[in-house]
């Protein structure tokens, strides 16, 4: 993206969790036991939001995103060193204008703290995706090595 705003994409995937059904070759019934079956609570989820808890939000109107989004830079400024600091301020802007244009298009994602000072992210489906696509504020995220 060059000298623009990062904002990182992850492309993600539905993914089945819960019940597995495991034949072990066993007949309960035939035993003289019973037949317990399966728990077919299986749940068809998006890896991403289940790996890291996130929250669904509410759809913001324009003027509510416009909020949050002031007290977003407001917090998240300070925490960045001078060189981000500038590049997040020149950029932040048009990111805020582009994703207001789309904002119908969104899901909105927190933490599972449900912390409303803590980044949004960002979630839609592009054309005739069957998974969507994550996007999250580059600056907004920690590295963690692995």
């Amino acid at each position: 993206m060059g000298d623009k705003l990062k904002l990182f994409l992850f492309g993600v995937q539905w993914v089945v969790k819960g019940a597995v059904d495991v034949d072990i070759g066993a007949n309960p019934s035939a035993e003289g036991g019973e037949d317990e079956g399966v728990d077919d609570a299986a749940v068809k989820v998006v890896d991403i939001v289940d790996t890291f808890r996130l929250q669904e939000q509410p759809a913001f109107d324009k003027k509510q995103f416009v909020t949050f989004m002031k007290r977003f830079i407001k917090n998240l400024t300070p925490k960045l060193d001078a060189e981000k600091q500038e590049l997040f301020k020149k950029h932040i802007e048009g990111a805020t204008k582009y994703l207001l244009s789309k904002i119908k298009d969104f899901q909105f994602f927190v933490g599972e703290s449900m912390n409303d000072d803590a980044c949004l992210v960002f979630a839609y489906y592009k054309d005739g995706a069957a998974d969507p696509t994550f996007l999250y504020f580059a600056y907004a995220l920690k590295e963690v090595k692995c």
